[in-house]
């Protein structure tokens, strides 16, 4: 039961409370009672007819119609089986009281019924990945005594459905094998920069406050590379907006920084005996 329904049956119950006399001008027992029998009558059958599951979806319109039966047979028992002895008419002030509770009564439970209907909550947006295929989506590298492969190359960016605003600012995700091809060299990988490179060869700038995109090893021991070992890194950095303009990225330019030092491999013989032999 929402707040507005409990209200339209109190205003419903004082209403008929008030214009009780205009229908059944003896038997009463003043403003106050009948404003009274009417609130009992009005929210006791409406009350009645929720619990029991008749018309559970009904509007406000509908439960008025039962708040007002609810009231009248409230006040027609009372006049009907405990009517008051005294008649006379009522005095003036109760009368300027009635008709003026009356009135107020009648606008308030008008613009309930008539008035405008509230609005509905406003839903939470739908944000959505769109997701641009870079092509192609893999590419072998090499620099030096570094080779490897660039793959599953992507951009992306949360957008808001319907509206197309950008949520999220666009990101370049793949993945980074590098492997030393040499054969008698260490290689210490000590990290890289990724170019976003236009038509004319120049570098696409990032927008304001975005992080210049780099190659780290973050795992410990993963930047030493031996003779024919390989390192995985995964990407995940800030892609620039212009680039996404048709025609505008020609070239990702990945510039890998790394230490090589002459690797060496020696036996060392020792002699040895079990057990005293």
């Amino acid at each position: 039961m929402s707040f507005t329904m409990f209200v339209t049956w109190v205003l419903v119950g004082v209403l008929a409370g008030v214009l009780a006399p205009l229908v059944m001008k003896r038997g009463g027992y003043g403003l106050q009672k009948d404003i009274f029998l009417g609130l009992a009558g009005s929210i006791g059958a409406s009350w009645i007819f929720r619990a029991v599951g008749v018309f559970p979806e009904a509007g406000i319109a509908a439960m008025v119609v039962v708040a007002v039966i609810g009231a009248a047979i409230a006040i027609v028992a009372q006049r009907k089986f405990w009517p008051t002895e005294s008649a006379g008419e009522e005095k003036t002030v109760d009368q300027v009281w009635r008709w003026g509770l009356g009135a107020a009564v009648v606008a308030a439970v008008a613009w309930m019924i008539l008035g405008p209907s509230p609005q509905p909550a406003a839903t939470a947006a739908v944000v959505m990945d769109k997701t641009y295929t870079v092509t192609p989506a893999a590419m072998k590298v090499k620099t030096g005594i570094v080779t490897g492969e660039v793959t599953d190359m992507k951009v992306a960016e949360r957008v808001e459905q319907g509206s197309g605003r950008v949520v999220s600012l666009a990101k370049f995700t793949a993945k980074v094998v590098l492997k030393n091809s040499s054969a008698n060299q260490t290689i210490r990988l000590v990290g890289g920069k990724i170019r976003y490179i236009d038509a004319q060869g120049q570098p696409i700038k990032l927008e304001d406050a975005r992080t210049e995109p780099t190659l780290r090893f973050a795992s410990y021991g993963n930047d030493r590379l031996d003779p024919g070992q390989e390192a995985t890194e995964s990407l995940d950095v800030d892609f620039p907006a212009e680039a996404l303009k048709a025609e505008k990225l020609k070239a990702i330019r990945l510039e890998l920084v790394y230490i090589p030092s002459p690797y060496h491999e020696e036996t060392v013989r020792f002699s040895v005996s079990i057990g005293g032999q």
